[in-house]
């Protein structure tokens, strides 16, 4: 990471004072942000922040969503360990939330860091990032379902503030969900255009948690497979063909507001800015499909191969006419018009993972999802239960979590659910 430039408290806990000061240092535009800014001021804010590579941890909403995708991911899912109390889990989330708010800005993830404290101790930073820019790197937390509540019962006495609606994912056909790739306590969302930056961040957050939490399992990925801005070109799939065309943009706030953010009448309240987030690690059949005529995957899609035009017509953004195409190409079956008008916000990425023990290529699409009710995704995933694309993928890893609003000024992600509980 660049030089710091910040004094502050060697360990990498939470200080009132620490954060109060980081909110400060990210400009008058962070702090209004955070204090509830209008969409104009967000909107220059991201113009501003994608220029120079930073974009602010404080703010109305988590970055992460609507923050132009980058080109890499390290998504990982973490457990609380079993005898972990309220007071363990609280100071967890103002650890990590200091230190996300040091390293989003291009910092070590304390003021003494990697090279700035004793010898004769381990550093606080693992230093790999040192010299490097921040990279558009941002931070994203969710709870899961069992953070509420597991086999041991209540364990932070806030059983009664689940979301009703925060609940494991049905089964859905077709599937086979490895355990060790699904679900957990708590997940963390990082992108950043550096590979290295974006596995140091969960690297560190890891070596925070020692104690408190453990890493469940996690995901790299590379070659973003949506935007969420205009000025951003629609990226291909490792099927080679253009992914997410009509994706929900950061500029369109009635779509966001719509379908993405909970609202303050939603319930819960403490949820409200916030969304829910869905991963699915799927698994693609590359052989196979490597071997599928040209005509044959266009129908399978529903959108030509070099253009990304639907296939009833026209340029890429024009709209399909579905009954020009297969009832069950994925165009179809995924398109609002298909489904009540229901939309969601999608942010997934390629991954390579090597070669399986059969030495074919274990790739796919690890996909990211937030809506404003899971139900969204429910209900798309039942209705992609006949796509022709079935034939060439396997849903592998799936996993839900409730993603707070994002931090104010002085405070740490998902204060407000430990709030008069």
């Amino acid at each position: 990471m660049t030089e710091d430039v910040e004094a502050g408290p060697k360990r990498p806990g939470l200080s009132r004072r620490g954060l109060l000061g980081l909110a400060a240092g990210g400009g008058a535009a962070a702090l209004a942000l955070a204090g509830g800014g209008g969409y104009a001021l967000a909107a220059a804010q991201r113009r501003e922040e994608s220029a120079s590579g930073v974009h602010a941890f404080f703010g109305t909403h988590q970055a992460g969503i609507t923050t132009p995708v980058q080109e890499h991911l390290h998504f990982a899912a973490f457990d609380m360990m079993p005898r972990s109390d309220r007071a363990d889990l609280i100071e967890l989330l103002q650890d990590w939330s200091y230190a996300a708010s040091r390293m989003t800005q291009g910092l070590e993830v304390s003021a003494t860091g990697a090279v700035g404290g004793p010898s004769e101790a381990p550093p606080d930073d693992t230093g790999e990032a040192l010299g490097l820019p921040a990279s558009s790197l941002t931070v994203t937390f969710g709870f899961g379902p069992t953070l509420f509540e597991n086999e041991d019962g209540d364990r932070y006495g806030i059983r009664d503030r689940r979301p009703a609606k925060l609940q494991r994912l049905p089964a859905f056909l077709g599937e086979d969900l490895d355990p060790t790739l699904s679900d957990g306590d708590l997940c963390v969302q990082v992108c950043a255009d550096d590979p290295q930056v974006a596995v140091h961040a969960i690297r560190n957050l890891s070596r925070i948690a020692f104690g408190r939490a453990k890493l469940r399992w996690s995901q790299l990925g590379f070659g973003k497979t949506s935007r969420t801005t205009a000025e951003q070109q629609t990226p291909r799939n490792l099927f080679g063909f253009k992914d997410g065309t009509a994706n929900i943009l950061a500029d369109d706030a009635k779509a966001l507001d719509d379908h993405v953010w909970v609202a303050e009448g939603d319930d819960p309240a403490w949820l409200a800015g916030g969304s829910y987030l869905v991963a699915r690690k799927i698994s693609m059949l590359i052989e196979t499909w490597d071997r599928v005529r040209l005509g044959e995957q266009e129908r399978i899609f529903g959108r030509d191969k070099g253009e990304g035009a639907p296939l009833s017509g026209g340029t890429e953004g024009t709209a399909p006419e579905l009954p020009g195409l297969d009832a069950h190409s994925h165009v179809r079956l995924a398109h609002p018009d298909s489904n009540g008008g229901t939309r969601i916000l999608r942010r997934g990425f390629n991954y390579v993972g090597g070669n399986n023990s059969l030495g074919r290529l274990d790739a796919g699409l690890f996909f990211l999802a937030y809506q404003r009710d899971p139900a969204q995704f429910i209900g798309l995933q039942r209705k992609l239960s006949t796509d022709l694309l079935n034939e060439y993928i396997r849903h592998v890893g799936s996993g839900i979590w409730a993603v707070p609003a994002g931090a104010r000024s002085g405070s740490y992600v998902g204060e407000a659910l430990f709030r008069d509980a």
